[in-house]
């Protein structure tokens, strides 16, 4: 079980200790993450984690310390320069989604960015698993930006790939993120939406650390394709088969939210320098960039 990235309900009773009906009763109330694939229920295992978690007791009455001044979670190139440009004072600290949004509930980020994946165009993917989480009660996401998600492939496309189902029918050799990072969630999620068994997707030796990593294993031939950003690609001259569009969006504490650094870095957001710096990297879109979608 623990191999699986997605629990069947069968797998989900037996993790979660729980009988079938109440585990139905959850989903019906929609109280407990899951998707639903060709008319079954599955359940992303690390969304479950986070969901669990989230319930931990803490003594009444305890309050946190104000966390260090770090935007973790997903790698993001706009976000980087943003937060470099903006003069918010804040370092970053990319190890992917689910890290970021983990480093966060213990208090050791102060925002986390974040694009999670039930389905490939579940557009309040964000929302639900922050919406779920019982830990983040004074949680505030903020809109950063939706990017397209794609396939990078070598330049000139030598193998031809036209999307997953070929690369996988074609052996191509994938490289891998982190387990929980948005990427990952993103491949895993779209190979089970086509029905195609994981274990027929060639992996790569090793595991990508950020984007630039998963960029620079195609660009080097160590892999020949993987899961990134137009902007990734555009910056290390790959050849990118679009998939989807995504939100990235910005997770912080209310009491985080109203601090100078993250006021520079939403200022920053708000003015034209985000538009010319979106545009020289390619694949944002930022009609919503800056938009409270969720305020707990």
């Amino acid at each position: 079980m623990q191999e699986h990235v997605y629990l069947t309900t069968e797998e989900a009773t037996a993790y979660l200790r729980l009988k079938e009906r109440k585990l139905y009763e959850l989903v019906a109330h929609g109280a407990v993450p899951c998707t639903k694939v060709s008319g079954k229920w599955l359940f992303p295992r690390a969304a479950l984690d986070r969901w669990l978690e989230a319930g931990l007791a803490h003594p009444e009455g305890l309050q946190s310390a104000s966390p260090p001044p770090i935007v973790g979670g997903s790698q993001d190139s706009l976000l980087e320069i943003a937060v470099r440009e903006s003069g918010c004072g804040h370092a970053l600290l990319a190890e992917g989604s689910q890290a970021g949004l983990d480093r966060l509930l213990r208090n050791e980020v102060a925002i986390a960015a974040i694009h999670l994946h039930a389905t490939p165009d579940d557009d309040a993917a964000n929302v639900v698993a922050i919406r779920a989480s019982v830990a983040l009660h004074d949680a505030v996401v903020i809109a950063f930006a939706r990017r397209e998600q794609g396939l990078l492939v070598q330049a000139g496309n030598p193998l031809g790939l036209e999307g997953i189902a070929s690369a996988i029918a074609k052996r191509a050799r994938f490289a891998r993120r982190q387990q929980g990072a948005g990427a990952q969630l993103l491949l895993t999620s779209l190979i089970a939406r086509a029905e195609i068994p994981l274990s027929a997707m060639v992996a790569a030796d090793s595991v990508s650390a950020t984007g630039q990593d998963l960029a620079l294993a195609i660009r080097t031939g160590r892999a020949d394709c993987g899961i990134a950003s137009r902007a990734i690609a555009t910056a290390f001259g790959l050849d990118f088969l679009p998939l989807v569009w995504e939100h990235v969006d910005l997770v912080m504490r209310r009491r985080t939210y109203f601090e100078p650094g993250p006021q520079k870095l939403l200022a920053w957001m708000r003015g034209e320098a985000m538009v010319t710096r979106a545009r020289e990297l390619s694949g944002y879109d930022l009609a919503a960039s800056g938009a409270v979608r969720l305020n707990r």
